[in-house]
């Protein structure tokens, strides 16, 4: 799959990969932020706006909680005012009686006057002689049957917030409802304490956000909103999570807007039921700041990416420019077209790869030229070696001649009881059929230094005394590969240069040893030896390409060959010194190759 996509990749046009690379280097990255980012800034704008809803509602429920408090207070001064179960309990005679026993007893309306939390102040008590002042009332059968009125008989003495009707003037309240006993009398009321609802309001009308006081029934009972206020939660369609019991945030959507809406359940004065604190703001108006500030983020983006664009079709049809005029010079020059010079201007890869181009080009015409020179050359020394070739058929007798005078010679000596000169004359034929049976193959190390053993019984015949040679073989090295006459011109040159003027005890020592993965090859003679800068002027010989005369060309045509064989690192070691002889040494390194 991968192989198939950098295919895919490799088959578009420059243009349109510089097109891609920016969608996905830019592009997208940039996409991917502004998503991140406009999502996060909304969610930390609704967070910090859910945070203020809540330390909001937190502050009216505190002071909601201290307005409550006032009627809870009062109604535990008048559950416990003996004043006030004499004058509920009264059988009255008279109407005057009546009057007057109300007017004994102002602690109803002096509560309303003196605390603003308070409406009014109303107690239910079954008592005929009474007569009802909108303090002191009888309670119907209807009003019996409410279930505020049956709640608060249930519990004696415990207080509940309900959002009810006043019978005076007819008008809805917050309400604190509590039983009262009169223990003496041995009868019961029902104490109602109707919270001011303006002030509710007051202090709902503080808060920036939609901001509503709502009991057990969904009723609101108090809103910033005055439009709210009498309503439902129901009537406002508010989805169905805000009608519930439990307390939390929530998506809801009022007015067809989508919203916000914090839940704080709330108990004051530790009554029976519970009142809510419900808090709500449109997503919109918060995140509005929020939505300006991305709308105008999204167009820079926009204008930036669309200056991007440009900028790179642009510098797309520069740099295509410029590779299509190398493509265009490219295919007159694989048409034949030599002479063609590109220019394209700049320092980069482009004009480096142009300026390459041309000196390719150029070396291209000189090659073909040096080749065409070459191949003249070959020609005339083709022609040249077939000449060689001819004369040396016409020559091959003298060879054949010269073995078979030898071999008589060989055979005469032999006869007349000349054993050595029998043994030098054979292997004297015997050396030079080698040297003329040489080929361009390797040969084994054995056969090369029994050419040398010929050669070095031949000089001792020649040399006497003058001459000895020790041979210290590996025989572990017998079988190593090499090329031919590589070791016996050595000693050749030994002992024609090195012990040529000396006079006695010349020696002529060859070791070979097989050390690791090398077969170490060492001739050395006490001859004459070389001073220093003759040392320094042979090697300079060694490593000039050019022929420069015949004097130890030898040595040259083996260092060569052992450089071609091995490699570069190969090839003759020369230790010498004045007065204490010679050593050549080389290394042959043992390959599988090396073997038989």
């Amino acid at each position: 799959m991968y192989t198939k996509i950098i295919e895919m990749i490799n088959d578009l046009k420059l243009s349109t990969k510089l097109f891609l690379s920016f969608g996905c280097v830019v592009f997208v990255p940039v996409l991917i932020v502004g998503v991140f980012l406009t999502s996060e800034l909304r969610q930390v704008v609704l967070n910090n706006a859910l945070e203020q809803i809540s330390a909001n509602v937190d502050r009216v429920k505190k002071r909601t909680g201290e307005m409550l408090n006032v009627p809870y207070d009062i109604s535990y001064r008048i559950s416990n005012d003996k004043r006030l179960e004499e004058a509920a309990n009264q059988p009255y005679e008279s109407v005057y009686d009546v009057v007057q026993a109300y007017w004994r007893y102002p602690d109803f309306r002096e509560y309303v006057r003196l605390y603003k939390e308070v409406s009014s102040v109303r107690l239910y008590i079954d008592n005929p002689t009474m007569l009802d002042n909108w303090e002191f009332l009888q309670p119907d059968q209807a009003l019996k049957e409410e279930n505020w009125f049956k709640t608060a008989l249930a519990h004696n003495g415990l207080i509940s917030w309900n959002y009810i009707k006043d019978s005076r003037n007819q008008q809805y309240y917050l309400s604190l409802i509590r039983k009262i006993d009169f223990l003496n009398e041995r009868t019961t009321g029902v104490l109602v304490i109707n919270v001011n609802t303006e002030m509710l309001n007051s202090i709902l009308n503080q808060e920036l956000f939609e901001t509503m006081i709502v009991d057990e029934n969904n009723n609101i009972i108090a809103s910033n909103r005055n439009d709210r206020l009498g309503k439902t939660l129901r009537d406002i369609h508010f989805e169905q999570a805000s009608t519930s019991n439990k307390q939390g945030t929530y998506d809801v959507t009022v007015d067809g807007k989508k919203s916000k809406m914090l839940i704080d359940d709330w108990n004051p004065g530790s009554s029976l039921n519970n009142l809510r604190i419900i808090s709500v703001f449109s997503v919109d108006s918060i995140v509005k700041d929020a939505n300006t500030i991305i709308r105008v983020a999204v167009s820079v983006i926009i204008s930036a990416l669309i200056m991007a664009v440009l900028l790179i079709y642009h510098f797309s049809r520069l740099l295509t420019g410029r590779m299509l005029r190398l493509s265009k010079h490219i295919t007159k020059v694989a048409s034949g077209n030599l002479d063609a010079t590109l220019r394209i201007d700049g320092r980069d890869e482009i004009g480096q790869l142009a300026r390459q181009f041309n000196h390719m080009v150029r070396n291209i015409s000189d090659l073909m030229t040096e080749v065409q020179e070459s191949n003249h050359q070959k020609s005339e020394l083709e022609l040249r070696q077939n000449e060689i070739k001819f004369k040396m058929m016409a020559s091959q007798i003298n060879p054949h001649f010269l073995f078979n005078a030898l071999e008589s010679i060989r055979m005469r000596a032999h006869l007349r009881g000349q054993s050595e000169i029998a043994q030098v004359v054979r292997l004297l034929g015997k050396l030079m059929r080698k040297n003329l049976e040489v080929g361009n193959g390797k040969i084994e190390l054995q056969s090369e230094l029994e050419t040398v053993r010929c050669y070095l019984f031949i000089q001792k015949f020649r040399y006497d005394d003058r001459l000895t040679y020790e041979l210290n073989i590996d025989p572990k090295a017998n079988f190593v590969m090499i090329p031919p006459l590589i070791i016996q011109p050595l000693v050749e040159n030994s002992v024609i240069h090195g012990l040529e003027n000396r006079i006695p005890g010349g020696i002529i020592r060859v070791d070979v040893q097989v050390e690791e993965d090398q077969v170490k090859i060492q001739v050395t003679d006490n001859g004459e030896g070389m001073s220093e800068d003759s040392i320094v002027e042979l090697y300079r010989m060694l490593e000039n390409r050019n022929d420069e005369g015949n004097q130890h060309i030898g040595l040259k045509n083996i260092h060569s060959r052992l450089q071609l064989t091995y490699g570069p690192d190969s090839g003759l070691t020369i230790v010498s010194k004045i007065g204490f002889g010679t050593q050549i040494s080389f290394v042959i390194p043992l390959r599988s190759e090396s073997f038989v």
